[in-house]
């Protein structure tokens, strides 16, 4: 695939990448092995951990957690009212979308509680060992800790795509858009009005200017961590991308990241 070669180009010291498209990998790029850290591509699996226990039953979307009248579904979708990296609440559930770290910190001691069980033990469990993503850990905050490489990601945005770990109609909502309507900023990208988010993927919508590319349909969803991390799913193309670097998210990497996945697209469609 052309478009994964321009990776050679791009200003980090490595770099890894795959597309996945009908079920299958059709393009990789770098060490699919190396383990780089995540970032924030860590609350993709952070949900999907949560929403494994809600089908279990240990808990449900609509049980109570955060601040007072927020709960998971709350949380999932950036719309508990707290803060991005403090326990403080700073507005009134469901009336901003305010992107919080610690929300999702909380919603690994939710799942602990309900399930007494250590949640970096419960992700291992529910999400990494049934899809045999033997490199994937979380170490840090359920926000932001995680780390993982390209083949295991690969594992993972093709159970996106086609669902495995959770049923059709869970893995369906979860690429809803939650609490809609509501206005609020997607980490250096700004503020859009509104903000859609589903129960842990972003949305694209009609978000301009964003991490995917411009051809990307509105029901594209995934994640960016400030690693200078990505992972994107398209479903109406039946395809996916994960692309991981060891250089932060900066002004280098919003062109790089546009052009790249247009490319992908383009290279799709050929």
């Amino acid at each position: 695939m052309e478009a994964l070669q321009q990776l050679a180009d791009w200003p980090v010291d490595h770099v890894a990448a795959a597309v996945i498209a009908l079920g299958r990998e059709v393009a990789a790029y770098g060490d699919a092995d190396r383990v780089f850290a995540l970032a924030s591509v860590t609350k993709l699996l952070v949900a999907q951990a949560v929403l494994v226990a809600v089908e279990e039953g240990a808990l449900d979307l609509d049980t109570p957690a955060g601040p007072p009248g927020a709960t998971v579904a709350h949380l999932l979708s950036h719309a508990s009212g707290l803060a991005f990296d403090r326990r403080d609440a700073v507005a009134e559930p469901g009336t901003q979308r305010i992107y919080s770290s610690a929300g999702y910190e909380v919603l690994a001691e939710t799942v602990e509680d309900a399930t007494g069980i250590a949640f970096g033990d419960y992700l291992r469990e529910a999400v990494c060992e049934p899809l045999g993503m033997t490199r994937t850990s979380l170490t840090g905050s359920a926000g932001h800790g995680a780390s993982s490489s390209v083949a295991d990601l690969t594992r993972f945005a093709a159970d996106l795509l086609t669902p495995r770990l959770l049923s059709p109609r869970t893995a369906d909502r979860a690429r809803e858009v939650w609490f809609p309507g509501i206005d609020g900023f997607t980490p250096g990208y700004g503020k859009f009005r509104p903000n859609d988010w589903g129960l842990g993927p972003e949305l694209k919508g009609t978000k301009n200017p964003h991490w995917t590319a411009p051809s990307h349909s509105p029901d594209t969803f995934g994640h960016f961590g400030q690693a200078g991390t990505f992972l994107w799913v398209d479903p109406v193309r039946n395809a996916a991308a994960v692309v991981l670097t060891d250089r932060p998210f900066g002004p280098w990497a919003k062109p790089l990241w546009s052009e790249t996945n247009e490319g992908i697209l383009a290279d799709l469609s050929a």
